[in-house]
């Protein structure tokens, strides 16, 4: 058995930058193990399936150690590959996760608009727990659906961060986005992830679910710029939608292989 595998950096236009993502299209779903195999030997903070179905496309996304509810760097690849590489010409890209809804992705020009739900969080005490999962002091925390949110008071306090892997590795939750207000973005972030095998991952989309109601709300605008300030970084336009949000960027194609599963 073949596969063909797409490896796209996501949200930038350059290669070596953004985020990368696998992307492998498929017929019909492989077993959950064998897809979590493929994820595995990837080693991307991300790989993505997708399959056709009536509406659109069914996808699923798994990082090297686990599936996860939503993705949206992976999902602009998957989109990126059907338009550029797979010959589908509708603009608007019907994407549906068992997970997490409806998650349509419209061509615009060069980029794609993602939407997505808006993630529901809740402020929470800035305990001393939260105060050693980096080097600096929150000044207010939040609990979202999968991830909690720090909030930090100047952007040099995210270019500085240094995360404690193994306290945030055991927090009951995906990860933790720290973030502050940007000198030239509106905002900033970064995200770690240990417990599902992904230290630091370059640009989160899926972040940007809590971080745009967030800032929306911090500094009165429903259009927002983001930056995420990894080694790779990467640049997201944001807006809020009423109860979803709308992430816009561009992805550049790495590489198209072939993976061999023998008999499987």
């Amino acid at each position: 058995m073949k596969l063909t595998i797409y490896q796209v950096d996501a949200f930038t236009d350059a290669v070596f930058k953004g985020n990368p993502a696998a992307v492998c299209p498929l017929t019909e779903w492989l077993p959950d193990d064998l897809m979590l195999e493929i994820a595995a030997e990837n080693n991307l903070a991300e790989t993505t399936f997708y399959v056709p179905n009536e509406n659109g496309f069914e996808i699923r996304w798994f990082t090297p150690s686990t599936e996860v509810d939503l993705c949206g760097h992976a999902t602009l690849a998957a989109a990126f590959v059907l338009h550029h590489c797979e010959n589908y010409r509708e603009n608007t890209i019907n994407f549906y996760s068992p997970r997490s809804g409806s998650l349509p992705v419209t061509v615009c020009q060069n980029k794609f608009v993602l939407n997505f739900p808006a993630d529901a969080f809740v402020e929470i005490a800035v305990t001393e727990e939260f105060a050693a999962m980096t080097n600096g002091r929150p000044i207010a925390a939040f609990k979202g659906k999968t991830d909690y949110m720090l909030v930090f008071e100047k952007q040099e306090d995210i270019e500085m961060m240094q995360p404690n892997l193994p306290a945030i590795a055991g927090l009951d939750a995906r990860g933790i986005i720290v973030t502050a207000k940007g000198t030239i973005h509106d905002f900033v972030s970064r995200f770690f992830a240990p417990a599902v095998g992904v230290n630091e991952d370059p640009v989160t989309g899926s972040a940007h679910t809590t971080l745009t109601p967030y800032w929306a709300g911090e500094l009165h605008k429903t259009g927002l710029k983001a930056c995420q300030l990894s080694k790779r970084g990467g640049e997201i336009a944001c807006r809020l939608e009423g109860d979803r949000v709308e992430l816009s960027g561009e992805a550049v194609l790495y590489m198209k292989g072939e993976i061999f599963l023998g008999d499987h």
